[in-house]
């Protein structure tokens, strides 16, 4: 059994990644063929099968490779911290990473995340983010919760999963910091309260 850690395969599997990042923008995934993934990732195809069965094996090991990335970022985010960075006006750096990573891959979750993507792959980006939520909120004691806390959990990560499509299929037109910023101040004080509105004293 090939060691999963070693140098050589972890760097065969980020070119056949990469190389199939690139044609989904190219050709779309109905439209590339293994030949193609070869030429593009400059492998032979016996590389290729010592990984994976075919496109699609490419394409689902691909997927969980993402999310597991995502975890990783934001795992160890602290809603206490994204409070503190957001009343001095600035992105949680685990936010600023998050797009980061998200502006580096940014065809795959384009098309993986949009309207003619896999309908199951944004519902586990959700669920990871949810997963992530419930376990930092479990953490923090509240004499008085006014609204449920699996809605509170449901929104947050709903929400946050909205703005990261919206801005992937819109052309990702402002920064990476914007977008962290954005995203650490709606979650701290709420869309309308960004968005400028103040209630009536």
């Amino acid at each position: 059994m090939k060691d999963k850690t070693d140098p050589r395969i972890i760097r065969t599997k980020l070119l056949l990644r990469n190389a199939l990042i690139d044609l989904l923008d190219e050709k779309g995934f109905e439209g590339t063929t293994i030949r193609d993934l070869m030429q593009k990732a400059g492998l032979n195809r016996g590389t290729f099968y010592l990984h994976y069965r075919d496109k699609y094996d490419l394409l689902e090991q691909s997927k969980e490779d993402m999310l597991k990335e995502i975890l990783e970022i934001v795992k160890d985010i602290d809603p206490i911290q994204i409070m503190k960075y957001a009343e001095r006006n600035e992105p949680h750096p685990a936010f600023l990473e998050l797009f980061d990573f998200f502006t580096l891959n940014a065809v795959f979750f384009k098309v993986l995340l949009g309207p003619k993507g896999d309908p199951a792959y944004p519902v586990q980006v959700r669920q990871i983010m949810q997963k992530h939520i419930i376990n930092k909120l479990s953490l923090l004691q509240s004499a008085h919760i006014p609204v449920p806390r699996e809605f509170i959990i449901a929104y947050l990560a709903s929400a946050n999963l909205g703005v990261i499509q919206h801005w992937l299929e819109n052309g990702m037109q402002l920064s990476p910091q914007e977008m962290a910023l954005l995203i650490t101040r709606m979650t701290t004080f709420g869309p309308l309260k960004t968005f400028g509105l103040k209630g009536e004293a």
